[in-house]
């Protein structure tokens, strides 16, 4: 019924000819309003997303939520990942270091040692500056002291002369520029012509690398 008489008010083409097609109801004015409100709808459908159900609006949310968390976590991904591969290629230079440290430090304590516990008459002073030649710092100082003021007079008097080994040394620590080795020594002690007397002690030994040399910076027996 409405959609006739909305017809008839369509085909109407002058304001008299839409006056003569109300008239013909009572509700006239009624009819026109309710055609006009037919035509906003036909002009303005509702849109897809009013008339979603609430499972279609989720996956659509869904699918728009993972989108931004991937285009947002993708950089950060990536900036993590670059991170953790230099701190890897840093972790293992430290690493290579550290064994070469390590390494270095227990061959210089033991060489080192040597030098200092060994000595002979005719020598000495040679000897015993040589040795010298490996240490640093205050330990330096105080063995020179000892080696001008006891030693080589000593030596020199007594006829003494003493020769040590390192059967055995073992890294404690190492770092890049400090190491601590414990070092196993054997020592021969002679006086004049009297038999060898043989001493064995453990040296703890503290190394400084100055520039590309490992130098002993402590030495106490324990």
């Amino acid at each position: 019924m409405n959609d006739t008489r909305c017809d008839a008010l369509d085909e109407a083409s002058s304001p008299d000819q839409v006056y003569d097609a109300a008239i013909l109801d009572a509700d006239a004015a009624d009819n026109i309003e309710a055609c006009s409100a037919a035509e906003d709808e036909r002009q303005d459908p509702p849109s897809d997303t009013e008339t979603s159900d609430p499972a279609t609006y989720a996956k659509v949310a869904g699918a728009r939520w993972k989108r931004m968390v991937a285009y947002g976590l993708l950089p950060v991904f990536v900036l993590l990942t670059a991170g953790g591969t230099g701190y890897l290629k840093w972790l293992q230079a430290s690493a290579r270091e550290t064994q070469s440290a390590r390494i270095e430090s227990v061959q210089a304590a033991a060489e080192g040692t040597i030098k200092i516990l060994s000595y002979s008459p005719e020598s000495v002073d040679h000897d015993l500056d040589a040795a010298r030649d490996r240490l640093t710092g205050a330990f330096r100082d105080a063995y020179t002291r000892l080696a001008h003021e006891v030693v080589i007079p000593g030596s020199k008097e007594r006829k003494i002369s003493a020769t040590a080994t390192v059967p055995a040394a073992t890294s404690v620590s190492a770092s890049p520029s400090r190491a601590v080795v414990m070092v196993f020594v054997n020592q021969s002690l002679a006086v004049a012509n009297d038999p060898p007397s043989s001493t064995a002690s453990t040296v703890r030994v503290t190394m400084d690398k100055h520039e590309d040399r490992w130098l002993i910076s402590d030495f106490t027996p324990i």
